[in-house]
């Protein structure tokens, strides 16, 4: 049996799509004399990934009834941010 080949191309990225390189963008670069830092990078630039949270969650392990799992995916996607909305209000947070 012959297998059928496929050919993969690369996906076309336009070249607008790049983001803007504004004066504020050259203000909190880098800026390098060869191997020496004349100036470090400021701002988002130096920083990856989400800001973190004032209060952070917490990931626990818990057992629920089947129902409830049921009854809080039925309303779709974040039944589980809903189910802490609930949760906070039943104890007055």
């Amino acid at each position: 049996m012959q297998r059928k080949e496929q050919t993969i191309t690369p996906k076309w990225i336009d070249p607008d799509d790049a983001p803007k390189l504004t004066r504020e963008v050259f203000e909190r670069s880098e800026v390098r004399d060869g191997e020496r830092v004349i100036r470090a990078a400021t701002g988002t630039l130096t920083k990856r990934g989400r800001p973190k949270a004032e209060t952070p969650k917490k990931q626990v392990t818990m057992r629920l009834d089947q129902a409830v799992i049921d009854r809080l995916q039925e309303e779709g996607p974040g039944w589980q941010t809903r189910a802490n909305e609930i949760l906070k209000k039943a104890v007055g947070a």
